[in-house]
């Protein structure tokens, strides 16, 4: 009995609580061939978790699409050359884009506590220049 008391001690001991996880994306202009970009597409988090958009460089922003997030969440925009942050509270596919950038490409997509019940929404997003294509590849892979 001894034994199973320290066992669990030591378990108990070595344990952390779960704390929320933040995901860092830096807004580019540059990434291998790529121009006008955020680090990452997509990423995936939990309900209370926090996304960070870093300005690495100048004239870049974050601005949820219309239509592109989840029911009743506000619309956001941060400033240009700002870091921003955004807890996200309602699960569900967020899309986003760079506003000056958006027809080149610069979109990503988050996906919170891995619910895709708006997928078909995101689906009918209208996509503007190069952002057509990556918007259709990243969606296929969601």
């Amino acid at each position: 009995m001894k034994n199973i008391v320290l066992k669990f001690t030591f378990i108990l001991m070595t344990c952390s609580p779960a704390f929320s996880a933040d995901e860092n994306i830096d807004m580019l202009n540059r990434l291998g061939k790529e121009i006008n970009v955020y680090s990452k597409k997509i990423v995936n988090v939990d309900v209370g978790d926090t996304v960070n958009w870093k300005s690495v460089n100048p004239g870049h922003n974050v601005e949820f699409i219309k239509g592109g997030i989840p029911e009743g969440v506000e619309k956001f925009k941060s400033k240009y050359n700002k870091d921003t942050s955004y807890t996200f509270k309602t699960p569900g596919i967020y899309a986003y884009w760079c506003t000056p950038h958006k027809s080149m490409g610069m979109i990503g997509f988050v996906v919170v506590g891995n619910d895709k019940s708006n997928l078909d929404a995101i689906k009918k997003l209208k996509f503007y220049g190069k952002s057509t294509k990556i918007a259709k590849e990243l969606i296929s892979s969601l």
